[in-house]
């Protein structure tokens, strides 16, 4: 081996070192700025909450904050229930269910509700509108919830039939943990 092939090596060794320790020293530059973009633990901490559904009484609801909003929790009656399930489709404004946990169903009654026999409606708090906190316990036209800002009538599962709200109320991520518990988030 000859002497100008031997530090032909030592300069691509050089080479290849000093890019590496560059590129180190870049992504140990840069790692913090990237890491701090990630969610705290009390922002994790309240991207869920467990609700507990014991001692709600068919007919009435709860109101729980999350993610700085309010929250519907309804524990709906046969009479209810029956009445969000009577309005056909076309009757709707809004005919898309506004659930994430069903995206792309349609605003039928069983699309809107946490479980399959449509006692549990868990609803967003806050009019499509303009944000107001709509009154419930039967409130408005339609037996649901009443917007008092601007005059929107939900019916009994939440969907917008009467004023100047665009969309149904939002249906958040919900999840029974057990038969008395759900989580959102």
């Amino acid at each position: 081996m000859s002497h100008a092939e031997d530090s032909g090596s030592r300069r691509d060794f050089l080479y290849v070192a000093t890019a590496t320790t560059g590129a180190v020293a870049v992504g140990a530059a840069v790692w913090p700025l990237i890491d701090q973009m990630n969610a705290s633990a009390d922002v994790l901490a309240l991207s869920s909450i467990e609700i507990d559904l014991e001692g709600i009484e068919p007919g009435t609801q709860i109101t729980k904050k999350w993610r700085g909003k309010p929250v519907f929790v309804r524990r709906r009656t046969a009479d209810e229930i029956e009445a969000g399930r009577a309005v056909p489709l076309a009757d709707l404004r809004d005919q898309d269910a506004e659930n994430v946990n069903k995206p792309g169903a349609e605003a039928t009654d069983e699309n809107r509700t946490a479980d399959e026999a449509g006692e549990w409606l868990v609803m967003i708090g806050v009019c499509t509108h303009l944000g107001c906190i709509p009154l419930g316990d039967g409130a408005g036209d339609f037996g649901g919830w009443f917007c008092p800002c601007h005059g929107s009538h939900y019916d009994t599962a939440g969907r917008i039939r009467k004023g100047p709200a665009p969309r149904n109320l939002d249906i958040p991520q919900t999840t029974f943990l057990s038969d008395t518990v759900i989580k959102l988030g």
